[in-house]
């Protein structure tokens, strides 16, 4: 699935040497980042149409706000956009469901697609069972957590940011993303079980 959005720039705009070369290395920024933020946008709005848009909306506000800032700004900046993108959309989805709910109207959820994802290639019937069992509750377990549990736990461990990285991101302090990593760790110890490592 191919989600990278090209930087788009004005028509008759001629581009210098330093220009094409900015623009290749966001294009490239935003290559390796694209599948970690469908999957944390696809555990937070569990659709993958829905978590494609959130994902292609971050890049092009990246592109267009920040694409002249220095690259090491750029993982904290895209992370705290793409917070802001499934917040929206959460906030959009919710007065959505009031609004059906007060005519009567029920929303139905679809296929978690953390369920239909394929395996690794090689994996024998009881490791895809048991890596099955293991991601059922570990998208359950995530989902169960607070919102800044969850952000801090993904931003630490799936994309690797430091602690001042993930406190730009999220907008705190470092303290405060140690303190959300921590419990987050701790009740997912506890919500896991057998299947933590």
């Amino acid at each position: 699935m191919e989600l990278f959005v090209q930087t788009e720039y004005p028509d008759g705009v001629a581009e210098d040497s330093a220009a094409l070369d900015r623009r290749a290395e966001i294009e490239r920024f935003l290559r390796g980042v694209e599948q970690r933020a469908f999957a944390i946008a696809r555990v937070s709005v569990r659709d993958p149409d829905d978590a494609l848009d959130i994902v292609q909306d971050a890049m092009i506000r990246l592109v267009r706000r920040y694409a002249a800032r220095p690259r090491t700004e750029w993982p904290p900046l895209f992370y705290r956009i793409l917070k802001n993108c499934i917040r929206d959309w959460q906030r959009r989805r919710s007065v959505r469901d009031r609004v059906l709910s007060f005519f009567g109207a029920t929303t139905a959820e679809g296929n978690d697609p953390l369920v239909s994802a394929p395996a690794p290639a090689g994996d024998g019937p009881l490791a895809q069972v048991a890596g099955a069992d293991a991601m059922d509750a570990l998208a359950a377990a995530l989902r169960s957590l607070p919102a800044r549990q969850r952000e801090a736990f993904v931003l630490r461990n799936f994309e690797g940011l430091d602690v001042a990285q993930t406190a730009r991101a999220m907008g705190c302090s470092g303290g405060s993303v140690k303190t959300h990593y921590s419990r987050a760790l701790n009740r997912l110890r506890d919500l896991l079980g057998e299947h933590w490592p």
